[in-house]
């Protein structure tokens, strides 16, 4: 299997990271992409580098407004004077009645959903270049390949069409998809990641086309808290068209299995012409964020099920943080997908 990567995500190396209001250093760091590269090297994958697509694959998925402000947000902050080292909003108004705002914090706070996506200075070309990174890896699987892998970061599936949140900017796995719908009339995206796939879900939440399944934390007691529940199922024509399985803290690789098998019936029934895998590595049981409990074998598995699909598929990196077997398991779970294909 082939595989995707850039040198430039190391442009954005976020230092804030807000957890029961204790101000920590993030666990979006650069060094979960070495570790990823050496799970690559393991799993002895040819790595290329991205193609250039430019803005229209963003352009697919996220407003312009937004694309706007994710462009000019860098140089905006600086000229104010008397700014920090990171952009991080300090109102979120939640757009109740609200007016679009001209001022570079208010239209800061409009575009957050909360303060776990710090901006900085080389935020928005390595956030550009996770896209193209994702629409090439899509590419390659629309020109031939079986599956291609992604590493993306920062991350994205938390990110909505006009709202950055939780590490993400960009939203990968639904540019992938979008870039998939130029060939298949159907694609379905299911996000392994132990976080809900709340900035995927409200993108696609009103169409019919593109199917968005998520396993993961219950947001009972996870992020993103208010997102994620089951009775989350679509709006208008997409009603139906999205299903979330979220599971009990600490569930281990049987359980999870049998959620794959769920979400394994819903696919099948909407008979999509390729796939997207948000493949967040964060539901291991060494994981800091310490939601479920897959080990380094039941990775493989979850490759296996998805492999047993039969479908052109884009494994897009969401999470997984730093762990010593961060690079075993995304060699286990590329692995299991490769032997049972």
């Amino acid at each position: 299997m082939k595989a995707v990567y850039t040198e430039l995500h190391r442009s954005h190396d976020p230092q804030f990271f807000l957890v029961r209001g204790v101000i920590k250093r993030t666990t979006e760091q650069p060094e979960r992409a070495d570790r990823l590269l050496a799970g690559l090297k393991a799993g002895k994958h040819t790595v290329v580098e991205p193609t250039l697509f430019g803005q229209g694959p963003r352009a697919r998925v996220h407003s312009a407004e937004y694309l706007r402000f994710m462009e000019e947000a860098w140089d905006a902050w600086v000229a104010l004077g008397d700014s920090g080292a990171e952009m991080i909003a300090n109102i979120h108004p939640v757009r109740y009645g609200a007016t679009y705002p001209t001022h570079i914090v208010g239209r800061l706070g409009w575009h957050a959903a909360d303060t776990a996506a710090p901006i900085s200075k080389g935020t928005y070309a390595a956030a550009c270049a996770a896209t193209d990174v994702a629409t090439t890896a899509a590419q390659l699987v629309m020109d031939g390949e079986d599956a291609v892998y992604a590493l993306c970061r920062p991350p994205g599936h938390h990110a909505y069409a006009d709202m950055s949140g939780g590490f993400c900017f960009f939203n990968n796995s639904a540019v992938a998809a979008a870039q998939l719908r130029l060939k298949h009339e159907r694609v379905a995206i299911l996000d392994v990641d132990v976080h809900h796939g709340n900035g995927t879900q409200g993108i696609f939440y009103e169409r019919s086309d593109v199917l968005t399944v998520s396993i993961h934390a219950d947001p009972v007691f996870f992020y993103p808290f208010v997102w994620g529940y089951a009775h989350e199922r679509g709006a208008g024509p997409g009603l139906g068209a999205n299903l979330n399985i979220p599971l009990p803290k600490g569930t281990g690789d049987d359980d999870y299995i049998k959620a794959i098998g769920e979400a394994e019936k819903t696919i099948r029934a909407f008979a999509p012409g390729a796939l997207v895998v948000a493949l967040g590595l964060d539901a291991s049981e060494h994981d800091p964020l310490a939601g479920l409990a897959v080990t380094t074998a039941g990775f493989r598995r979850i490759g296996a099920a998805i492999a047993r699909l039969g479908l052109p598929t884009v494994f897009v990196q969401e999470g997984g943080y730093l762990s010593d077997i961060l690079g075993a398991n995304l060699t286990a779970a590329l692995g299991g997908f490769e032997e049972a294909r």
